[in-house]
């Protein structure tokens, strides 16, 4: 099977990745991530609550490796920011947090209104160029039907030197399927029919609606051709010492079941010369689909 691959300039297998992160990625977080799932829908606050602090811890670790400061007078925007779980912990970080969401039921869900939240689509933000210090979108890819579109769009966003953070559910990993459980496996359509059957009502998840097939190799072909600098790929809800997976094709996507892309936005020139490297030397990515 044809494989993609991580660009040069990150092989998490090579050596140990040595940021704050990293250093914060237990095997007590990854379990603590993982059992908050059986909650999603039961008790969304506390699953979406627990989300929104690991993303703030882990914005801010990285923030403060590529700044050398803290989140204090950053101005944040989260792609796809739904019930606002976020604000309160960007505000408790000291930065201003701006959302965007393209479903206003979500912007109000469980009476959540957050001051700074717009309605928008991720595939063509309504912000000018250059706009925020760090963008950001957790688990939000995979209901996008062009992903690399928004991906591109925060970057266009976000200030030279500010931070990117690009997290999303692996399709063939175990949370692919959302709310139908592991039944994806069999296909979108199949799982969605027999989640109706079962419940008696839609999945709140629409396979090829709402929902969309997006690979560990699909994040890997972006990182290798976008103009922003990529700092480091990781499986989000595992331990770091476990973020060699990464470089397994096959094994990748049915084990990693998010994948984090971090970046950085180089100045024009710094795009130039990126562009000049990648065409010169090869490059990072063997072409295929997984």
């Amino acid at each position: 099977m044809p494989t993609a691959s991580l660009p040069r300039t990150e092989q998490p297998a090579q050596r140990r990745d040595q940021s704050r992160f990293a250093r914060r990625a237990t095997l007590r977080r990854s379990l603590r991530l993982l059992t908050s799932f059986r909650f999603e829908q039961s008790d969304p606050g506390r699953f979406y609550g627990g989300i929104a602090t690991d993303s703030a811890d882990l914005i801010g670790d990285f923030y403060a490796d590529i700044a050398g400061r803290d989140l204090t007078g950053t101005v944040v925007l989260d792609v796809g920011g739904g019930p606002g779980y976020f604000a309160d912990e960007f505000a408790a970080a000291g930065a201003r947090y701006v959302s965007v969401e393209p479903d206003p039921s979500e912007m109000h869900a469980a009476g959540l209104r957050v001051a700074g939240s717009v309605r928008g689509s991720g595939m063509a933000l309504p912000f000018r160029d250059d706009a925020f210090d760090v963008c950001f979108s957790s688990n939000v890819a995979e209901h996008v039907p062009q992903p690399w579109v928004m991906a591109e769009e925060m970057v266009r966003v976000t200030k030279p030197g500010g931070l990117i953070v690009f997290s999303y559910t692996v399709w063939h990993g175990p949370f692919g399927g959302h709310e139908t459980g592991l039944w994806h496996y069999l296909g979108g359509e199949y799982a969605a029919r027999r989640y109706r059957r079962k419940h008696g009502r839609e999945p709140k998840n629409r396979f090829g609606r709402s929902l969309f097939a997006v690979t560990a190799a699909d994040g890997l072909r972006w990182a290798a051709t976008t103009s922003a600098d990529v700092r480091t790929i990781f499986p989000r809800y595992h331990p770091s010492w476990a973020w060699w997976l990464v470089r397994i094709p096959v094994i990748r996507e049915l084990l990693v079941s998010n994948l984090v892309v971090v970046a950085t936005k180089h100045d024009q020139a710094s795009q130039l010369s990126r562009r000049d490297l990648r065409t010169g030397a090869g490059s990072a990515l063997a072409h295929g689909d997984s």
